[in-house]
């Protein structure tokens, strides 16, 4: 299992356990990581016991039901539940991913109790709330619009072509959810000034837009050591996407973008 950013000097101590109800037919441990900053207690990991034979068949089920049912204070993001909000992403069993597609039963064996932690290397907000305030600053930082200086066709909208269209597949999926980034080592090292995996893939979806006029800034932008080279292509990023994406194939061919107009 990864690190996480804990606070100064603390440790992850172990919490409560609330045991499944008399008579559940299908029980499973949940180990939930817990801290508040408020109470101003060493995080702890609790334990939960739910009856999966009265739960959807998600780990965001799990912890919605845990929520309502046994410990209101458990804090979590959610919203569409469709793997398209990426609202519920978390270190869940070992890997970043999203807590709405990451189905129970795919959760290491059958009776083994499911770890469940904020995703890693990120300050915490509350329990399973990382704060990504650092991360939507830097996908604001490559100005992921339209960057234009010809005027727009009267009336219309800028076209392109399928080919050109088709570029964009496996890049504009991305729903910026930072498994990929918080999965990455160089990130966790140098996630002041690196982009990071998810950031880079948005980027490089601007630069390969046939719309875009911009495409010389836009390199030039990422043309840092820290922003863009500290990719070391260990592909933790693609392992770990929900989407199925690949950030360090877009990192690559920025890469070439960035020596075929030295060459």
């Amino acid at each position: 299992m990864a690190e996480f950013t804990l606070p100064k000097n603390s440790k992850i101590q172990k919490g409560k356990h609330f045991p499944a109800p008399a008579g559940a037919k299908s029980p499973r441990t949940f180990k939930v990581y817990r801290w508040n900053p408020d109470d101003g207690l060493n995080p702890r990991v609790d334990t939960y016991d739910v009856d999966l034979a009265a739960c959807g068949p998600m780990v965001l089920d799990a912890l919605i039901k845990i929520k309502n049912e046994i410990d209101p204070t458990l804090t979590f993001r959610r919203s569409c539940r469709e793997g398209i909000c990426g609202s519920c992403a978390m270190n869940i069993d070992g890997t970043n991913t999203l807590a709405c597609t990451k189905a129970i039963e795919d959760c290491g064996k059958a009776n083994a109790a499911v770890p469940i932690y904020p995703l890693p290397h990120m300050d915490v907000v509350k329990d399973l709330v990382p704060d990504l305030t650092h991360f939507y600053a830097q996908y604001a930082s490559i100005k992921p619009w339209l960057r234009t200086q010809t005027p727009a066709p009267s009336g219309r909208e800028r076209l392109q072509s399928k080919e050109d269209r088709a570029k964009l597949d496996g890049l504009y999926e991305c729903i910026l959810c930072a498994c990929c980034s918080t999965s990455c080592p160089s990130y966790w090292w140098n996630g002041e000034r690196y982009l990071g995996p998810a950031v880079l893939l948005q980027a490089y979806r601007w630069i390969i837009d046939s719309r875009d006029e911009d495409t010389g800034a836009r390199l030039d932008d990422l043309e840092d050591p820290f922003k863009l080279y500290r990719c070391h292509t260990i592909m933790n990023c693609a392992r770990t996407c929900p989407k199925g994406l690949n950030p360090a194939k877009a990192i690559s061919e920025i890469k070439q973008l960035m020596m075929a107009r030295k060459v």
